[in-house]
């Protein structure tokens, strides 16, 4: 019954793509398979009514706005509409209430599958850490099984996989069982939840629960709601498996010409599309702020790390933003921002603010942030924070080094990247490894070490942009002074008062140091 009432959960959908004739068809089709009949014949005639308990308000198809939006020249999602569908475009199951959560954490014994930078019990941890996460949900039990054959359908072999499910069984309370692996195939959660009778999670659907509770903004809304396609699809293939065990899953609709699956895949593939033309917009407006950013010549800095290693914090510590509010929780940080701060020069620099990384993400939610993700290619210097009283810091540093090696970070910003140990106030007697020379150690929290930091992000900045460190002599009967002001950063004047001129120390950068040449000649 639960796959059908999720099979009838679509049936908005149709009644909004199809032919009205072919309405009422699909209509009763659904509510006869809903009533344990399966699908009727095609052709067959049936007195079923749609029940008034099925709302309209689901994802629709394209309407008279949408094509309006497309005739203006942009395919974009108006704020209603994106809300509308982050509301109800959710996966079913995550959140659904309060979830008493069992966590199962395969330890891999050998192959490529098995982790070597960390450990088992490391792993369950970080699981236990993202299911308290989140409110509603609490860690009823948990357990570490070894298996040899993670690639299989049941992930375990049969003796181990048979004492799991016994003491899931028995564990009272249980709603949802945790599997801690980065993806469950349809067919392996399917085989789960069979013999579990619960709800199945992995590792990819609780972390994008996590972004869900987490989302603010238009384009994080989008991303998310484009990142939740794979599981809608995987869970339409296990609902149309089971619809064939049942009889007629494969029937075509009301003479459309179309299965349900087929209806069902294409509403995906156009809500997907459209997504994806929003989030493209969003692209090129962030293109746009990154563009007048360059043109007034402030330096990015993207700040990066593995969740909750403290971005937040130091940014704040940096900038003095009194409206960041940095939370000790993985994942607070979805959307970027920028925050203006000043170095030792005086030069105004913008920090940026990134989504943390995680371990054992696929490829498919990197991608869905991949705008988002774009800022850090196009910063002037990363700086790479780590939370170096984690136990798993080395193995976190990896991760975020291969997400970065995915994105194409560009090898000049990789070799010029300030590595961070950060919140050393709570390692004792720290002591930066010889084996990672050129470190900064500091605690955002306390501000220690900030000051050095400041200047080693100024040296580097001042390097890899290609800034001129010049003592120009100015007349102050002219306008030079108040346009070094204005475009460049201006460190020291020594006024000499009898001659109306003064020596100006400044940071410039080499296209604004010609139009000062143009504008003003000489040097």
């Amino acid at each position: 019954m639960t796959t059908l009432r999720r099979m009838c959960s679509w049936l908005p959908r149709l009644q909004r793509t199809l032919p009205r004739s072919s309405q009422r068809a699909a209509a009763a089709r659904l509510l006869h398979a809903a009533a344990g009949g399966g699908f009727p014949a095609r052709g067959a005639s049936s007195s079923a009514q749609p029940s008034r308990g099925f709302g309209l308000s689901a994802c629709r198809p394209t309407s008279s706005d949408d094509r309006s939006a497309h005739e203006e020249g942009e395919d974009f999602l108006k704020d209603s509409e994106v809300e509308e569908l982050f509301q109800l475009q959710a996966p079913t199951g995550a959140g659904e209430g309060h979830h008493r959560v069992f966590i199962v954490h395969p330890d891999v014994k050998w192959g490529s599958r098995k982790q070597h930078l960390t450990t088992a019990e490391l792993m369950m941890a970080e699981a236990v850490g993202l299911v308290n996460t989140l409110d509603n949900w609490t860690v009823v039990d948990k357990i570490i099984l070894s298996t040899k054959t993670p690639e299989k359908k049941r992930i375990f072999g049969k003796g181990n996989f048979q004492t799991l499910t016994e003491k899931i069984r028995q564990t009272s309370g249980i709603t949802a069982v945790f599997v801690n692996v980065e993806r469950l195939s349809p067919l392996s959660e399917r085989e789960f939840e069979e013999a579990w009778g619960v709800k199945v999670f992995d590792r990819y659907s609780v972390v994008l629960h996590i972004f869900r509770c987490n989302a603010r903004t238009k384009e994080a809304k989008l991303q998310i709601s484009l990142a939740e396609i794979p599981l809608l699809r995987s869970r339409l293939k296990n609902d149309m498996v089971n619809l064939d065990q049942q009889g007629g899953g494969a029937r075509y609709i009301g003479g459309s010409g179309e299965t349900l699956y087929e209806v069902q895949q294409r509403l995906l593939k156009e809500r997907e599309m459209k997504i994806c033309s929003a989030l493209e917009r969003l692209r090129r407006k962030r293109q746009l702020l990154r563009s007048q950013r360059q043109h007034r010549e402030f330096p990015v800095v993207s700040v990066l790390g593995y969740t909750n290693c403290g971005k937040t914090t130091l940014i704040k510590a940096l900038t003095g933003d009194s409206g960041l509010q940095p939370r000790n929780q993985l994942f607070a940080t979805l959307d970027v921002t920028v925050h203006a701060g000043q170095l030792p020069s005086r030069m105004t620099v913008l920090y940026v603010d990134t989504i943390g990384f995680l371990s054992q993400l696929p490829h498919q939610l990197i991608d869905s942030f991949s705008a988002t993700l774009e800022d850090i290619k196009h910063s002037d210097l990363l700086v790479h924070i780590r939370d170096i009283s984690h136990p798993e810091t080395v193995n976190q540093k990896v991760n975020v080094l291969n997400v970065l090696k995915n994105l194409q970070v560009p090898d000049g910003l990789m070799s010029s990247m300030i590595e961070v140990h950060n919140k050393i106030d709570l390692v004792e007697n720290y002591q930066a490894a010889a084996a990672e020379p050129g470190v900064m150690a500091i605690s955002a929290l306390t501000g220690r070490g900030l000051d050095d930091l400041r200047r080693a992000v100024e040296e580097e900045l001042v390097r890899s942009t290609g800034k001129l460190i010049l003592n120009l002599e100015v007349n102050l009967s002219t306008p030079r002074l108040s346009w070094l002001y204005k475009e460049a950063t201006v460190q020291d004047v020594q006024v000499n008062a009898d001659e109306g001129s003064a020596v100006v120390r400044v940071i410039i950068s080499t296209a604004a140091y010609g139009r000062y040449r143009k504008l003003f000649g000489g040097g």
